[in-house]
């Protein structure tokens, strides 16, 4: 089924009521939480998850991918009001979006940050719609060595390349592929780790691994680093963009969309890198009577290109996730999570198999970016006042939310041990910043790997090589060999040369 096709089958379903209305609250839940500090789109879609037992495939997706756009907007709120990044894509927005409210342009800020993700968030939907069928035509040639290649480069680039070090990356790898081994082995019937509890021969529930990590665990931290003081909160003003204004943004959202999709696509591209790119990018490109205003009174490119280049960005993670079933980001990661709890496999037969829930989640991505424009934009001043909750109550409402939920999804004891065990380790990982996002994808693709191991050696007649000798599959163990070595090697080679 080619792009134009399967839009107008997706708008056919996305545009009923039902669906319509998971849209409108996916968005509106998204950007609520987008604004508050800390508390991002992977924890509040992790809290949601028990839902997937009780709510149709499509519904779920919908509201989840509307959390997953909303959170990308209100980021930029918390940014220019706060200069407090939700996100680490917001960072870069911060710089000059928060010196922008400083003096008394907040407005114009948020207005160009709500625009630009629009435009991004467009560019990256329709780079879903049409290069998805793509990389589905060539996923389709490859086997299963080129597979596990494939999710061993995954491994790789989400946890030694995108974290600050690659051993604390690696480690938390290592727990998420451990935590993927519990359970009953499917080949041979045999019970791993278990250590003779029957509630763990059916395995880790994924859902309760991904609330533990980003709901108890954030949640645990963010209450122990608590200061109390009050919150400034920068006025809003006016959100009215000038004839200038409009004038200076409209080049930096075409650039940053430009950048930032790519970078979403790739395994190791994240938003930090094209974020930051484009912030530099529109530094070398503003006209000399503008310059003056990067880092003294904020200069307007300087927002609307780094935001643009993140929701782009954040767009282009669902393409692997789609195609490959390979999540690059936490966000992608418990997404899939949920795919699996509705016994869906992301990956190139997912366009075939469940055409009406992936075209009907296309383009309610289209149309969740026009009710993120109008929530964002006349709703500024209610976004505001979000950033006043009082954090305390916050964090006991999130943790209450999480018990009952993973409660709710077996009514077992064990799970609520497992819950806030994960949970406590998680708090510390975070202390001594070890990422969590590697645990997810770790457990969830380890089991998928393993399977695509055994699957290549059982064709090959356990010849090893078999990974080494198909042209494809020694390309990519190539790349992942050098996303691992290559930083380490140029950074001792810079110090030799000093």
């Amino acid at each position: 089924m080619g792009a134009i096709e399967g839009l107008t089958l997706g708008f056919s379903h996305a545009l009923s009521l039902s669906n319509l209305g998971w849209a409108l609250l996916g968005c509106f839940l998204g950007t609520a939480i987008g604004v508050l500090p800390g508390i991002g789109p992977a924890l509040t879609i992790a809290l949601l998850l028990p839902i997937t037992f009780s709510v149709s495939a499509t519904g779920a997706f919908i509201l989840f991918c509307g959390i997953f756009y909303g959170a990308m907007y209100g980021g930029s709120t918390t940014s220019i009001l706060l200069n407090t990044p939700g996100e680490s894509g917001s960072i870069i927005t911060a710089l000059e979006g928060a010196k922008m409210a400083r003096n008394g342009r907040a407005g114009p800020a948020l207005a160009t940050s709500a625009i630009g993700s629009f435009v991004a968030g467009t560019v990256g939907t329709i780079g879903i719609a049409f290069l998805g069928p793509i990389v589905v035509e060539l996923a389709l040639k490859l086997g299963p060595a080129e597979y596990f290649m494939l999710m061993v480069l995954c491994f790789v680039t989400v946890s030694a390349v995108l974290g600050g070090s690659a051993l604390r990356g690696l480690t938390s790898l290592g727990f998420g592929l451990l935590l993927g081994l519990v359970g009953v082995d499917l080949q041979t019937g045999q019970p791993r780790l278990t250590f003779g509890v029957p509630e763990l021969l059916d395995g880790v529930n994924v859902v309760l691994v991904a609330v533990a990590l980003f709901a108890v665990g954030e949640t645990l931290y963010l209450a122990w680093r608590y200061v109390e003081g009050p919150v400034e909160v920068r006025h809003v003003g006016s959100i009215m963009m000038s004839k200038s204004d409009w004038k200076r943004s409209f080049w930096p959202w075409i650039r940053g969309a430009g950048l930032g999709f790519p970078f979403g696509v790739m395994p190791a591209g994240g938003t930090e890198m094209p974020t930051m790119l484009s912030y530099f990018m529109e530094r070398k490109l503003v006209r000399p009577e503008h310059e003056k205003e990067f880092g003294t009174t904020g200069a307007i490119e300087g927002v609307a290109g780094p935001e643009a280049a993140n929701n782009a960005a954040a767009a282009g993670v669902l393409v692997p996730m789609l195609t490959l079933g390979l999540p690059t980001s936490a966000t992608a990661a418990i997404m899939l999570s949920a795919f699996q709890s509705y016994g869906i496999q992301p990956g190139p037969l997912l366009f075939t198999t469940q055409a009406d829930l992936v075209w009907t989640l296309i383009a309610s991505l289209f149309i969740a970016n026009v009710m993120l424009v109008v929530l964002n934009l006349p709703l500024v001043g209610l976004w505001a006042r979000i950033l006043k909750i009082p954090q305390p109550q916050l964090y006991a409402g999130i943790l209450v939310f999480a018990t009952i939920g993973t409660y709710g999804i077996s009514n077992s004891v064990i799970d609520l041990v497992l819950l806030y065990g994960i949970g406590i380790i998680a708090m510390f990982m975070r202390r001594f910043d070890f990422p969590v996002a590697p645990v997810v994808i770790g457990m969830i693709l380890g089991p998928m790997a393993e399977q695509a191991m055994r699957q290549a050696l059982t064709i090959s007649q356990g010849d090893w090589t078999v990974f080494v000798t198909r042209p494809i599959s020694l390309v990519i163990l190539l790349i992942a060999i050098a996303a691992l070595a290559g930083p380490r090697l140029y950074a001792a080679w810079l110090r030799r040369m000093a």
